[in-house]
């Protein structure tokens, strides 16, 4: 990196929007220091014969003579510009590139579908957590991407002749029927289905979608109090909606954004015929896409570990948590969760993990609202490898790790069942007051015994009396969760 100027670009001339980001590296993290956006509907203007018309080209001048200001004092080797499918396809992509290039002072280069995918995947697989197989689905303005990678490595990648605006010009310019869904949809799978038996031999674990059209059905989704997984049901649900306003210029539904209303049905139809034709069953909005992947290209760094250990290390080590402690809680309550029957999912401990492990941040700020100034922090961190949900709901365990119970927070989270938060911030609170003598050897062992939400907790003979603090505390955290409706009881035994 250079020691003159920390700072690093990438902009992507799309289809349907040209964005551009600004970072910069920070302990061992990503830093955004800018992002803009602007929607140039690019293939909006190309014509039957491939030729891009002059307002769509006056468009895309008039967005990157605003980027440009930013370019200005950031060297050439630590900026990167790519155009993708619309002037791919463009006859005339010369002409926008030489007054674009001008414009900006820096070279633009067209890069090919399979190329698009690469990088989309890079970006994917440093900011989204994940394990085994994925597959990665970028719904763009004119293409459409496909991967499945494991870890940084694409083993099948496509980029399909498909995007929500060119979609829009063909099944949606007024009328929102089921009618034109039904040939949207089926015309997008006439697309997809020549690399469907790929897709399904080589297989995968889990599922991300990137970008506009993925983050708009999140936003959709969890605004009308669904969890954030995309389901084919959620999907055909949120069609219907569509279908109800009748029209385009009528289409208002809770949680859609108005600057995404124009390519947002035929969007869905994109995704929809995705879903019916690879059977995914659910799918969750990544951290980046092509961008991100274009600054960790200039940035060269390699995946050592996992998204969300190098997210938590680097904010652990910015925010000046303590990190023996914050691990000490976490195996606490680690420990205390893996008694449980029936089990918690694996995405339930690995939340659990990270609230703990954060726990202390407000501290930076006072004592008397650490959480308070904790759960603000986290809502409102760029933490790469973690869902807006995911960090919603670190941010109310946070909220609720002591103090009065505050049960609404963890029923207006959506990502885990109600039942799941409220074990988590059960197990939190416990082990923050197991553990607040801050030392190893002070931490003993505990049986939980549980029937249903009746809890025991069973600490070694004499324990109370050793330790008359700690058992208090524990006393009136019972009767705090006794209160909110989940027996807790102390007791010493050989258990």
């Amino acid at each position: 990196m250079s020691k003159e100027c920390p700072f690093y670009a990438a902009i992507d001339l799309g289809s349907n929007s040209f964005h551009m980001l600004i970072v910069r590296e920070l302990s061992g993290s990503i830093q955004t220091i800018a992002k803009v956006k602007r929607k140039v509907r690019l293939a909006a203007g190309l014509g039957a014969d491939d030729t891009l018309d002059n307002a769509a080209m006056v468009r895309g001048w008039q967005c990157l003579s605003l980027f440009a200001e930013q370019l200005r004092d950031i060297p050439d080797e630590q900026i990167k510009i790519v155009a993708t499918a619309t002037l791919r396809r463009a006859s005339n992509a010369r002409e926008f590139l030489a007054q674009a290039e001008k414009i900006l002072g820096h070279k633009i280069r067209i890069i090919s579908g399979e190329t698009e995918a690469k990088i989309i995947y890079r970006g994917v697989a440093h900011t989204s957590s994940g394990s085994g197989k994925r597959l990665v689905i970028d719904i763009g303005g004119a293409s459409t991407e496909l991967v499945i990678g494991e870890q940084s490595e694409a083993l099948l990648l496509n980029s399909l002749d498909l995007g929500c605006v060119t979609w829009l010009k063909r099944f949606f310019q007024e009328q929102l029927s089921q009618a034109n869904f039904d040939a949207a949809i089926a015309a997008a799978q006439q697309v997809i289905n020549p690399v469907i038996s790929d897709y399904r031999r080589l297989g995968w674990q889990s599922s991300v979608g990137a970008s506009g059209t993925i983050q708009a059905l999140s936003e959709v989704i969890t605004a009308q109090g669904m969890d954030e997984r995309i389901t084919y049901q959620k999907l055909k649900t949120i069609q219907q909606q569509v279908i109800a306003c009748g029209h385009l210029e009528h289409l208002n539904i809770v949680g859609l954004e108005e600057e995404r209303k124009p390519v947002f049905a035929s969007g869905l139809a994109i995704l929809i015929a995705l879903f019916e034709s690879l059977q995914i069953k659910s799918l969750t909005l990544a951290g980046g896409a092509l961008r991100e992947g274009l600054v960790y290209s200039l940035l060269s760094q390699e995946e050592t570990s996992s998204v969300r250990t190098r997210t938590a290390d680097s904010f652990v080590k910015r925010h000046r948590i303590d990190r023996p402690h914050a691990q000490r809680v976490a195996s606490c309550a680690l420990a205390m969760a893996k008694q449980l029957t029936p089990s918690l999912s694996n995405r339930a401990l690995s939340l659990l993990k990270w609230a703990a492990m954060f726990h202390e941040v407000g501290l930076n700020i006072e004592f008397k609202r650490a959480p308070q100034h904790a759960a603000y922090i986290i809502d409102h961190s760029d933490l790469p490898g973690f869902t807006s949900a995911q960090k919603h709901l670190v941010s109310n365990l946070l909220l609720n790790q002591r103090g009065e119970w505050q049960a609404p927070l963890l029923e207006q989270q959506h990502a885990l069942p109600t039942s799941e938060a409220q074990i988590l911030a059960r197990l939190l609170r416990i082990a923050i007051i197991v553990c607040m003598r801050r030392t190893e050897d002070s931490v003993p062992k505990i049986t939980l015994l549980q029937t249903g939400l009746d809890w025991r907790l069973c600490f070694p003979p004499t324990w109370n009396e050793q330790h008359p603090l700690r058992a208090a505390e524990l006393e009136l955290e019972a009767e705090v969760q006794r209160q909110a409706g989940y027996p807790l009881e102390i007791i010493e035994a050989l258990c």
